[in-house]
């Protein structure tokens, strides 16, 4: 059958700019953005499109709207491609009125799986459908914010409307949700037709709640005709009752104490954690990463920042008896002993939770090896995860063997090669068992983790996850791909609240370039593959997407980084700002008799016999085989053999010798021959600068503040524009921004723009020259948060520095007088309270903070709840929970107290 479609849409362009329509069928250009069909302007911002079909298609059509300018750049506008399925249309002519979708726009976070898949998920659809026989409207709506137990209605001045009787509004079709739909016949007579959208309660059968505003009108004097169909979407529901906001708990999975986990937080801990949380309003769990770390087997392998693998999961979150038991019941009893022995430490002992856990694995495959092996549901998840899983197990295998993760020592399999490694992991080799048990480990990860999502799910819990910027150096993506990487450089952070020194991360940084050319392929399948466990994913410095602090791979402090990519300034730009630039002064350590005196003290002739050369009279440069402070590391390093006055001389030496390194100003760009620079972050701390006279620092001074945070601003939104867009459209989780430190101008704009949303924390101000950031002045699309795992809980910032707490309580608090020496139990809940009461969409809470409200619940001494300290380099991540989940549940007064301060917050909506 022949048929017309004709396109309708209201935009307003600028001049040179044209609306056009992408979609499945030829006239529409098959997809092809190139081939994409011009529309007609017709007046007021009015565009329409008329194709002719020989027939109908026979998938449903699906289109989109682009905006071209006159050089033939395209922007596509938000969201998926929009679908209509033609099957139980008959007409002639079908009219497709439509709204154009703004990148840029808060309800978008909406459509994420945070929303639709969880928190509005419905569970049972096709509830409401009202459809007629005949009909020649039909009424659309996309809106994924409303509860699962509620429907939108529809109402107007037709008759088939209900004529604004609230009792015959027309209760909308679920089936496709979140886009609503209703099918009605409409009178030719009324024109325009006025309609409203509304909230209906079945179970009570009745509209609960217009949406706010005036009347919609919609006018097609086009659709008189007798063979006509007017398909009519509405992109935005009016809700009467505001914005949505949530409220939800942060705690990495190895933090939760249950009494059933065996000496540390697992997967299936999350499950009475969730119900903890919906007991008390809160609508997401934010974690750490749970990735594979296991490098070295010691203290280091319990950062959860420095992963294997970004796939793969680590075995200390498996329960070990949902594995299966053992057939030794005097063996499982020696386990279950063990294991409730290390679950009442206060602290969690990685080493020796890994110590039992890993023997589980051994004996519990070795008992079950051949029936697992053999498994369909094993064998499914073997294929559709071999390309990750297979590299991981040989990796972990020869990790083993050569008893180290620096696969460069590893002989024949220091580069990376996929036949050699096939023949490797070939079934019925000597080393099979030693790779299979990592098959068997992942898949039971894969289970438990799958599971718990699920529950969480049909709990109306988000899990949110959290995706590192870096990867470690020695993982499986390095050995396997080390082309996308910069293995020759360190990523890290410029100095910031966090270390004065900044910090050295140690992972190679991205080769974006590389990257580009299969569009993020390595992110985008990360990122699915994550999407399987998570509806919501925190990106760990979202800044390193615009630039990252990249450091050389010889030195050791973040000082001596510098931003990738960066416009370097040419020697012609310095010397017409002002400054005589002697390349030598500015770029080589200036080092001078009274700094030694002043740096090292009596060990100043041993420095110089061994490190330095005499230049001329009163100026030094570093020997030769001596500049690297990856180097003076290695030598100086206190050793755990060394007495406190050894180590306390050593320790002066390796921190002297660091800084005389960094004792200069500008870092030279490679290859430029002495004619580009990079002015060194915080050059005004060095003796170099200290020496200048007032005038050469005013230069100083406006070069430096020019290149940090003017010069760079258009070309570091350029590069995340490049990157962002691509790798977190890859999935439809909800995405968050960590964005602390020395932050861009250009980011946040950057963030809003695709609906990023970003963190908010009150000690670490947005605000340029304050000490404290106003909860009040958050944006919407942010998380507002009192503290995260890189810094001291509320209590151990409180009570850390009483002067800071002073200011904190006159200034913000806004109370008169002497502060209390001790963060008690109702500042800790006023502060959390300003924080429920934000403007920001969701307010995440440490588990430490909210405890910390409650005099019989929190912990004795604050200073012990710190997860993270990220100016110390051996930091062991083993923070624990003091409380049993379990205990939690049934503390029906702290409960109640908590979902108080949801509910007086707005934070538990019906809709």
């Amino acid at each position: 059958m022949k048929i017309q479609l004709h396109f309708n849409i209201e935009y307003y362009t600028r001049i040179g700019e044209n609306i056009c329509i992408l979609g499945s069928v030829g006239d529409l250009g098959l997809e092809n953005p190139g081939k994409a069909a011009p529309m007609v302007y017709t007046h007021d911002g009015k565009w329409e499109l008329t194709i002719d079909l020989a027939r109908k298609p026979e998938d449903v059509l699906r289109y989109k709207y682009l905006l071209k300018d006159d050089r033939n750049n395209s922007q596509s506008e938000w969201g998926e491609y929009r679908t209509v399925d033609l099957d139980n249309i008959n007409n002639t002519h079908i009219y497709l009125h439509d709204f154009w979708r703004p990148q840029k726009n808060y309800e978008n976070v909406f459509f994420s799986s945070a929303f639709t898949g969880c928190l509005m998920q419905r569970f049972t659809r096709k509830q409401g459908r009202h459809q007629e026989k005949y009909f020649n409207h039909r009424f659309r709506l996309y809106a994924p914010r409303i509860h699962p137990v509620l429907h939108f209605c529809i109402s107007g001045n037709d008759k088939s409307l209900g004529e604004w009787d609230p009792e015959k509004a027309l209760v909308m079709d679920d089936s496709d949700f979140p886009l609503w739909s209703v099918d009605v016949l409409l009178q030719k007579n009324i024109r325009p037709l006025e309609y409203k959208y509304g909230i209906y309660d079945k179970k009570e059968g009745k509209l609960i709640a217009w949406e706010s505003g005036g009347n919609r009108i919609h006018s097609d004097d086009k659709s008189l005709l007798d063979d006509f169909v007017s398909i009519h979407t509405d992109e935005s529901f009016r809700y009467p009752q505001g914005l949505w906001k949530g409220a939800g708990i942060a705690i990495p999975v190895f933090s939760i104490r249950t009494r059933n986990s065996w000496g540390n937080g697992e997967f299936y801990d999350l499950k009475l954690l969730v119900d903890w949380a919906a007991k008390t309003g809160m609508r997401i769990i934010q974690i750490l990463p749970v990735n594979d770390t296991i490098a070295g087997h010691d203290w280091m392998d319990s950062y959860p920042y420095a992963a294997i693998s970004v796939y793969a999961l680590h075995p200390m979150y498996l329960h070990c008896p949902g594995m299966g038991l053992l057939e030794s019941q005097d063996e499982m009893e020696e386990f279950r002993n063990r294991a409730q022995h290390l679950n009442q430490f206060p602290e969690y002992d990685y080493l020796e939770v890994m110590k039992l856990k890993s023997r589980y694995y051994k004996k519990i495959f070795d008992q079950s090896r051949d029936k697992f092996l053999e498994d369909a549901e094993y064998k499914r998840y073997f294929n559709e995860n071999k390309d990750w899983l297979v590299p991981y197990a040989a990796f972990s295998c020869l990790r083993d063997r050569y008893n180290t993760s620096d696969f460069t020592q590893w002989k024949k399999y220091s580069a990376y090669d996929s036949e050699e490694i096939s023949l490797f992991v070939e079934p019925g080799g000597q080393d099979y068992d030693d790779i299979a048990v990592h098959y068997f480990i992942q898949f039971h990860l894969h289970k438990q983790l799958t599971e718990v999502s699920a529950y969480a799910r049909m709990k109306g819990v988000v899990l949110k996850g959290d995706i590192p910027i870096g990867i470690f150096r020695n993982s499986v993506d390095a050995w396997v791909h080390p082309e996308i990487y910069n293995m020759d450089r360190q990523a890290g952070a410029p100095p910031d609240a966090y270390s004065e020194t900044g910090q050295n991360w140690k992972f190679p940084t991205y080769n974006w370039e590389k990257m580009a050319q299969d569009n993020y392929s390595w992110w985008r399948s990360r990122l699915t593959f994550m999407a399987r466990y998570f509806d919501a994913y925190r990106i760990d410095h979202v800044l390193g997407f615009f630039r990252i602090w990249e450091i050389p791979i010889d030195a050791v402090e973040g000082l001596m980084g510098k931003f990738n990519p960066a416009i370097p300034m040419q020697r012609k730009e310095l010397e017409l700002a002002g400054l005589y630039f002697e390349y030598d002064r500015f770029c080589r350590p200036y080092i001078r008799e009274y700094m030694l005196d002043m740096i090292f003290g009596e060990s100043k002739g041993e420095v110089i016999t061994k490190h330095l050369v005499m230049t001329e009279p009163d100026r030094y440069s570093i020997r030769k085989g001596w500049e690297s402070q990856k180097k003076i590391g290695e030598i100086y390093a206190p050793s755990p053999d060394d007495d406190a006055a050894v180590a306390e001389k050593k320790n002066k030496i390796m921190l002297g010798m660091f800084q005389l390194t960094g004792n200069l100003l500008f870092f030279e760009e490679p290859g430029s021959d002495k004619n580009a620079f990079h002015p060194k972050i915080a050059f005004h701390q060095t003796l170099s600068y200290k020496e200048f006279d007032d005038h050469t620092k005013g230069i100083l001074n406006g070069i430096y503040t020019h290149y940090f945070y003017h010069r760079q601003e258009n070309f570091w939104r350029e590069q995340a524009m490049i990157k962002l867009p691509v790798i977190t459209g890859a999935t439809n989780m909800l995405v968050c921004g960590e964005d602390l430190g020395m932050v861009p101008d250009c980011v946040p704009g950057v963030l809003e723009e695709l609906n990023i949303l970003r963190l908010y924390i009150q000690r670490m101000p947005k605000e340029n020259n304050t000490e404290f950031g106003r909860i009040a002045d958050a944006p919407y699309l942010s998380v507002s948060s009192p503290s995260c795992h890189d810094m001291s809980t509320v209590r151990g910032w409180w009570e850390d520095d009483h002067d800071r707490a002073q200011r904190f309580y006159n200034i913000i608090l806004g109370r008169q007088g002497q502060a209390p020496a001790k963060c008690e139990p109702w500042i800790s809940e006023e502060i959390l309270a300003r924080h429920f009461q934000s403007p920001s969409m969701w307010a995440i809470f440490p588990i430490q903070d909210l405890l910390g409200i409650d005099e019989d619940l929190r912990r004795e001494n604050p200073f012990d709840e710190q997860i993270n300290d990220p100016s110390n380099p051996v930091n062991q991540w083993k923070y624990r929970m003091h409380v049993y989940v379990e205990d939690l549940l049934q503390n029906h007064d702290f409960n109640r107290r908590l979902l108080d301060l949801v509910l007086r917050s707005g934070r538990k909506n019906s809709i």
